[in-house]
């Protein structure tokens, strides 16, 4: 398995990718002294006595109550065990590892009063595949995600249960036999464990890194649609995206064109085509996918920046030896962004859905009737339109903005919360729907280009339609097509449908990735 390395404060997007879809990952030993730097501060504040949040007092609104020295361990423990109330379905085995890593590499920058040997604890259950059953709802997005959180560290100090490759293990037996002990939690450390973000980050750049597979392949079944409605491939051209001047438009434009190029279909209609316009949904490409891929990206920034910070709370600052209290954990950052990759799946899926009626819609594209060699006698893709026209919908119902919603919660202590948990962890069923319109629009272009033969598209786009023939024949009478809409759809999940487009030039959502088209 490649390891990737936790660079903390500065672990690049990449690398979360790459962890996300299953990479092992370890922390740089080189953050040790500043983990111990903190913990040291910890220990002197212990020494002290005075008042310090969550090390010697209680949470939330019990935060005026002071906790004697010998309850300090049994403090620590009661709030692991106590906020222990999540519900639901576990979160996804990969989302809980992203999750792990990214509460390993934010402890890592020594400002959480953290031990190093905790750390290394939570680093040995991640190399190891031990990974958290965590439920996923429960977070309200502050004071952070403390529920799912407080299932990781559970999980840490024997109670609860851990995913052992797709078995579900009693926690403590699952240590035992991977040869590791239970944590037993110091001063402010099961605060540190439960304070931050990183549940709802882990669900956001999930769903971040599920969508950019989701767009790349749209880019292909929307060129592969243009080709097979013999649209123009005009409304691509550089310099009208030059004159309105939007980044993200720019690029899809120039992946447009790219996937085209060499199309003889495109070539049999350039001179004498009584269209003036295509409709909007094939030629408004550029505008909408790239004003989809600008919200992605800015997604990515803020995701990026929350991936390698700090928020928890208290927090300690080595250099002076001060412990103050803040509201780092507070998720709005992750909120809105979650929000923008919700907006981006609607509108992907939704231009994507529009070009699929109007292919099958003979008045529109000058094909047979829902792309059947017979219609009447045959219902063709009648029916798989209605599908995309269901998911679409589905999803614009789920799109409503999370950020906007507040509830208060500790009898009014923490008043204003972010909902970004629930923003996040709504977005991969709507990459999941937004990806079987995409495998519909696929199977339909294809389709539709094959009524064009001898006449092929481009290079790259057949091979896009080769790939799918490996497990989609061409539709001639009615046949079960529930299979062929589930091989479509995770032709697009897996990325492989773009892969055989050739993705050297295809954007991603990476806003520091040079292979995007302009790059």
């Amino acid at each position: 398995m490649r390891i990737e390395t936790l660079s903390a404060g500065s672990t690049s997007l990449a690398t979360w990718r790459a962890i996300y879809f299953g990479a092992g990952a370890a922390l740089d030993p080189a953050a040790k002294p500043r983990v111990e730097a903190g913990a040291r501060v910890i220990d002197q504040v212990v020494a002290a006595g005075a008042p310090v949040y969550g090390v010697n007092t209680g949470f939330g609104k019990l935060a005026s109550v002071r906790i004697d020295a010998h309850d300090l361990t049994t403090l620590q423990r009661n709030i692991v065990l106590s906020h222990c109330v999540g519900v639901g379905e576990p979160l996804p085995v990969p989302v809980a590892r992203l999750m792990m890593a990214l509460k390993l590499a934010s402890l890592a920058q020594g400002a959480s009063g953290i031990r190093w040997s905790t750390l290394e604890a939570l680093g040995a259950c991640l190399a190891q595949d031990l990974v958290p059953v965590v439920p996923a709802q429960g977070s309200v997005g502050a004071s952070g995600d403390l529920a799912p959180l407080a299932h990781m560290a559970a999980a840490l100090i024997g109670v609860g249960e851990f995913d052992v490759r797709g078995a579900r293990v009693p926690a403590a037996e699952a240590l035992a036999a991977a040869g590791l002990a239970p944590v037993v939690l110091g001063p402010k450390e099961g605060l540190a464990l439960l304070n931050g973000t990183q549940a709802s980050t882990a669900l956001a750049l999930a769903a971040l890194f599920e969508t950019e597979r989701v767009f790349q392949a749209a880019l292909v079944t929307g060129a592969l649609t243009t080709d097979a409605a013999k649209g123009s491939d005009g409304p691509f051209d550089p310099r009208i995206q030059a004159l309105r001047g939007q980044p993200g438009q720019i690029d899809a434009a120039a992946a447009l064109a790219a996937l085209m190029k060499g199309s003889a279909i495109r070539q049999s209609h350039l001179v004498g085509d009584t269209r003036v316009q295509d409709p909007y949904c094939v030629r408004c490409q550029p505008q909408v996918m790239g004003a989809c891929l600008d919200l992605l990206r800015q997604s990515a920034r803020t995701l990026a920046i929350e991936a390698n910070g700090v928020s928890d709370n208290p927090l300690v600052f080595t250099e002076t030896g001060e412990v103050i209290s803040g509201g780092n954990f507070h998720a709005e950052p992750v909120a809105f962004a979650a929000d923008m990759i919700a907006l981006a799946l609607c509108e992907i899926g939704s231009i994507a859905e529009r070009r699929v009626a109007m292919i099958v819609d003979p008045a529109l594209s000058g094909l047979p009737a829902f792309l059947t060699p017979s219609p009447g006698l045959n219902s063709g893709l009648m029916m798989a339109q209605v599908t995309a026209a269901a998911l679409v919908s589905e999803n614009k119902q789920r799109a409503y903005p999370a950020s906007v919603d507040s509830i208060p919660t500790s009898a009014n202590q923490e008043d204003h919360v972010s909902m970004a948990t629930h923003g996040a962890r709504r977005l991969l069923g709507m990459a999941a729907n937004t990806a079987a319109v995409i495998g519909i629009e696929l199977i339909a272009a294809a389709q539709g280009c094959g009524f064009h033969a001898p006449l092929v598209s481009s290079d790259r786009l057949e091979r896009a339609v080769a790939l799918l023939r490996t497990g989609v024949a061409p539709l001639g009478h009615d046949r079960y097509l529930a299979d062929d809409l589930r091989f479509a759809a995770a032709l697009v999940t897996s990325g492989r449908l773009a892969e055989a487009a050739g993705t050297a030039d295809l954007p991603t959502v990476d806003p520091d990735d040079s292979r995007g088209a302009r790059g």
